[in-house]
């Protein structure tokens, strides 16, 4: 048995259903506008984006690098501001899709960190 993130996580149904929960969350919040301004009003591209990224970024499949390249993220959000703001409402929307997951609270933690760190290095304001 494997032991990456994306396999602990329960693998693809998992991921897809993280970044399922994070849109609704983000889309229908009304503390996190600022973040939901940012991205285009119809969010399936982004939603298929991340999924497509999470899926190799956890350990998984490589299905954005296949498609797309290398993530190149930085280059890839610099055209949108991203401050503190954007990055704790992108933080609080992960965070409440894992906690409505119920996931495993080592793992949690462990994504939680990581997640972090990526967000924080995306802030370009």
């Amino acid at each position: 048995m494997k032991n990456t993130h994306y396999d602990r996580l329960g693998g693809e149904k998992s991921v897809r259903e993280l970044v399922d929960r994070f849109y609704d969350l983000m889309d229908s919040d009304k503390d996190v506008t600022e973040l939901r301004d940012i991205h285009a009003p119809d969010l399936t591209d982004a939603r298929n984006k991340l999924f497509m990224f999470l899926s190799g970024w956890l350990g998984g499949p490589s299905l954005y690098i296949e498609e797309f390249g290398h993530p190149r993220l930085r280059q890839r959000h610099i055209s949108f501001r991203i401050g503190e703001t954007e990055r704790d409402q992108w933080m609080f929307c992960i965070n409440q899709a894992m906690s409505d997951m119920n996931i495993e609270k080592e793992l949690k933690q462990t994504l939680y960190d990581a997640f972090y760190k990526t967000a924080d290095f995306m802030r370009n304001q």
